[in-house]
């Protein structure tokens, strides 16, 4: 249990994809971590794209990055949601600015797109939004997993083990 103590936000909206929620929440669990999900209103229930529910525990304006060692961000068409919050991009730059792990997968990039903390970063994502990350500054690469200083990125589903692998070790640095 290597992550105990430490606590980490994953960020929740209507159709997320439920294995790109699910999976890194396990493996950090796994390791220790507490993770708590945050979304537009506590306690409100979010289904992802097959059906899979998530709870949020606390809303986005109870959010503080100065309590928390990680930020996850799930794919599916959540970010499209999520990227329209001002809480949530605050924290993403907030997260970034501190040096904190931030591991987004798939679609997620949309909100660090929006948090604006792209340029001059290497990155990955779906290849459907490669343009969008290369238009906000980033290199892009067509690999499982890309570690950027804390940025952890990576493209979809069947890269989630090494995705989740290099989050974790990211918290325990």
């Amino acid at each position: 249990m290597t992550l105990q103590g430490k606590t980490i936000i994953c960020l929740l909206d209507d159709d997320f994809e439920d294995l790109e929620l699910w999976y890194p929440v396990y493996r950090v669990r796994e390791e220790g971590a507490a993770v708590l999900f945050a979304g537009p209103e506590k306690g409100r229930t979010h289904i992802g794209k097959y059906g899979v529910p998530a709870t949020a525990d606390l809303s986005f304006d109870e959010m503080d990055g100065s309590r928390i060692d990680g930020l996850l961000v799930p794919g599916g068409w959540a970010p499209d949601k999520l990227r329209r919050y001002p809480k949530v991009i605050k924290l993403v730059q907030e997260m970034d600015q501190a040096r904190k792990p931030i591991g987004q997968i798939c679609h997620a990039g949309w909100v660090l797109i929006s948090a604006k903390i792209l340029q001059g970063r290497k990155v990955t994502s779906t290849p459907g939004i490669r343009d969008d990350m290369e238009n906000a500054g980033a290199t892009w690469y067509d690999e499982a997993v890309v570690v950027d200083g804390n940025i952890i990125s990576a493209r979809r589903p069947p890269d989630l083990p090494p995705y989740a692998k290099a989050f974790v070790e990211a918290l325990r640095s």
